[in-house]
């Protein structure tokens, strides 16, 4: 049964539609720009080829696990033991169906955001380093432009995704088995992405700037084109289907919650739909927020950024209360949404001073440099363990400030969190333009060298750099934040369907069953996090191998008057992060589902509640102390402290190495891995509360 309040959905897949419009808009406008000179277009050839052909394999792979997981969701949804009737079983075959086709619609559209980012991408880097020959505001407009391509895709795909789903079941439930296909291909994209980027990263540094001495981006390096193309599989396509599944993993689960806030029909229809038209909110302010984007020439990139991002916030607010006020919705709704938005801001800057060369810990990760590697190392990860204290009161304050206001306004506490969650990410569609802004320009800077253009485009390419960096760690403080938050509601949407099917469910510390849950769910986002960095080391290891293979048997590579063989170093980075991404989607979608099966509904919980936990803190803190090594490197290399190839210069190298795989690998894959693991126990949770009812 459908309710007037529905009509709101048909408004928000038209802002999705629109969204999407704008996104092609921008999409050929960067096209149209000046790619530069015939050498420019070659190097960027190289990064284009080498994204592609790991995209296209890595879509091959995840496409058929798609199907495979696609078809036992099938199975499952179909033959369903009844409560009553002896332990009979009854066929749902559309049930079934509608969840199996929801999953891989998910997974598809989580890919096409990412692709269509990285694709953009690959096209606008060597514009934006023609641009720059030109002036930094011209790069600049262009490398964000087509960052927005990748915001504005991903909330538009979101939200008509969903809005669709809903549409044709009616269900909350169906748009839990899409934001499940998203999660699922997310979590895989962004560690299998992680892992490809990294291990050039390593491989590039390690041998380029420490052993031989060669500038960054040096195209006598082997290893410069898999580096570069690590940018765009890993932070790019990756991080864009990452971003989509945190958006789209906080809609469904106050989608889920909504639908049990004890309200009439029609009440309960509501509160189910309203997260898709926070969403939708989202997508107008966003865009008046991309609109007002400018740097002035002379001016900073970075401040522009985050103007644009309080612009935006600032504009949501003011459209949401006016649609709280004149739909006569909960005023809960808005303050609790205000609370999320406001602490994701608080969150996103505290990361920028982390991770900023303007404050303290960069600056004294720096110094300290001159000492060595291993105080880098210290002073860096000490810095990275303090930044995870605000960031977590300031979820503790969302937490509890959304809670008590949605109680107090005549609203469910658990939903008032959850919609927290969404408002903190419902202005995705500008964050997630500043963050694929990032890789634009680091690649930008990449073939500028490589195609040795002038050194002032490189100084220029440089500012669009370091401002990259620390957009990027404002955003995973926002999702890092928005995960916590959105994994807290859906922890409370897996107690309601389990209370559903008829079981109690009752998580103390005083029952074994439930710490034994708790030290499982523990263990299991430190244990994602070193199986996917010794996956980084080893594959780095076999590159490096090869580099200094190359650089031996060849030295005419050095000389400058033989071009390296950089398709192998492309081949050993794909062929290293796809073999490894087996036992992390285990953990991911295996462990909690052998925990429920075996241990029992309460056992599942606990399990949920320790991997919350301990994967909302290594995120923030790889996230943090990793953006905070890579600018320290970056502070020193503007000649601070004796510049490059100075020895503070070589330890602040180490020190980003140890936190390439911290910040791109591991920490931004924790906030996927912990939503994956809510989502597949929500998802199976009826299953599995009916298994241990007889």
């Amino acid at each position: 049964m459908m309710d007037n309040f529905t009509t709101w959905i048909y408004i928000a897949i038209a802002a999705g539609l629109l969204s999407m419009a704008v996104a092609l808009y921008l999409y050929f406008w960067v096209m149209k720009q000046d790619p530069g000179t015939e050498r420019a277009i070659e190097v960027a050839s190289w990064i284009k080829e080498g994204a592609n052909a790991y995209l296209v394999k890595l879509y091959r792979s995840l496409g058929i696990l798609s199907v495979i997981i696609g078809i036992i969701i099938a199975l499952v949804f179909s033959i369903q033991p009844e409560t009553a009737g002896g332990g009979a079983v009854t066929l749902h075959v559309r049930e079934g169906v509608i969840m199996a086709v929801a999953f891989v619609t998910g997974a598809v559209s989580s890919a096409i955001a990412g692709y269509l980012g990285m694709r953009v991408a690959v096209e606008a880097n060597v514009r934006t380093a023609t641009a720059a020959n030109f002036s930094l505001s011209k790069a600049f407009k262009l490398s964000f432009n087509a960052g927005a391509v990748l915001g504005l895709a991903m909330v538009g795909m979101a939200v008509i995704g969903m809005s669709m789903i809903y549409l044709w079941t009616s269900s909350a439930e169906a748009v839990l088995g899409f934001s499940f296909g998203a999660s699922t291909l997310a979590l895989l994209a962004k560690a299998g992405g992680g892992i490809y980027t990294k291990t050039a990263d390593i491989a590039a540094d390690l041998v380029g700037k420490v052993e031989v001495g060669i500038p960054e981006d040096d195209p006598r390096n082997p290893a410069v084109v898999a580096d570069n193309v690590g940018d765009n599989v890993g932070d790019v396509a990756g991080m864009g289907a990452d971003i989509f599944d945190s958006y789209v993993a906080s809609a469904v689960a106050v989608m889920l919650l909504g639908g049990s806030m004890g309200l009439t029909q029609a009440e309960n229809i509501k509160y189910t739909i309203i997260p898709l038209i926070l969403c939708m909110l989202g997508i107008f302010a966003s865009l008046i927020g991309i609109a007002l984007v400018r740097v002035k020439e002379g001016k900073k990139p970075g401040p522009a950024l985050n103007r644009g991002t309080v612009i935006t916030c600032i504009v949501y607010a003011v459209i949401l209360f006016a649609f709280v006020s004149l739909t006569g919705v909960y005023m809960g709704v808005f303050w609790a949404a205000l609370t999320g938005l406001i602490t994701g801001v608080i969150i996103g800057f505290t990361s920028d001073y982390f991770t900023n060369d303007n404050y303290r810990p960069v600056q004294e990760t720096s110094r300290v440099s001159t000492s060595g590697s291993a105080i880098t190392i210290i002073t860096g990860f000490s810095y990275g363990l303090i930044s995870i204290v605000p960031s977590i009161v300031g979820i503790a304050a969302a937490t509890l400030i959304s809670y008590n206001v949605a109680e107090a306004l005549g609203m469910s506490g658990i939903y008032g969190i959850g919609i927290s969650a969404v408002g903190m990410l419902s202005i995705s569609g500008m964050i997630v333009s500043a963050d694929a802004y990032g890789p634009i320009v680091d690649n930008a800077r990449g073939i500028a060298e490589m195609a040795e253009m002038d050194h002032e485009v490189i100084v220029r390419a440089d500012e669009l750099d370091s401002a990259g960096n620390t957009a990027k760690a404002i955003t995973k403080g926002f999702s890092i934040s928005a995960a916590a938050l959105t994994v807290l509601a859906l922890f409370a949407a897996y107690s309601e369907v389990v209370s559903a099917a008829g079981i109690e469910i009752t998580i103390s510390l005083r029952e074994p069953l439930v710490v034994a849950g708790v030290f499982l769910g523990a263990l299991t986002p430190p244990l994602f996090s070193a199986l996917t960095m010794l996956s980084v080391t080893h594959n780095a290891f076999d590159m490096i191998e090869e580099v200094r293979r190359q650089f031996r048997e060849e030295p005419g590579i050095l000389a400058g008057t033989h071009k390296p063989n950089y398709e192998r170093c492309v081949s050993l980075a794909a062929e290293g992060a796809l073999s490894s991404l087996i036992l992390p989607a285990f953990l991911a979608v295996g462990l909690p589902l052998l925990v429920g099966f075996i241990l029992g509904p309460n056992a599942l919980g606990g399990f949920l509640g320790g991997a919350i936990f301990t994967g909302v803190i290594f995120a923030l803190l790889m996230s943090n102390a990793g953006g905070l090594w890579d600018n320290a490197k970056k502070y020193i290399e503007t000649g601070k402290f004796g510049g490059p190839g100075s020895e503070a210069h070589k330890a602040a190298v180490v020190g980003d190495t140890v936190g390439d795989p911290f910040k791109d690998t591991a920490g931004p894959s924790l906030n996927t891995l912990i939503t994956v693991m809510s989502l597949v126990s929500s998802l199976f949770a009826p299953i599995i509360a009916l298994v241990h009812l007889f």
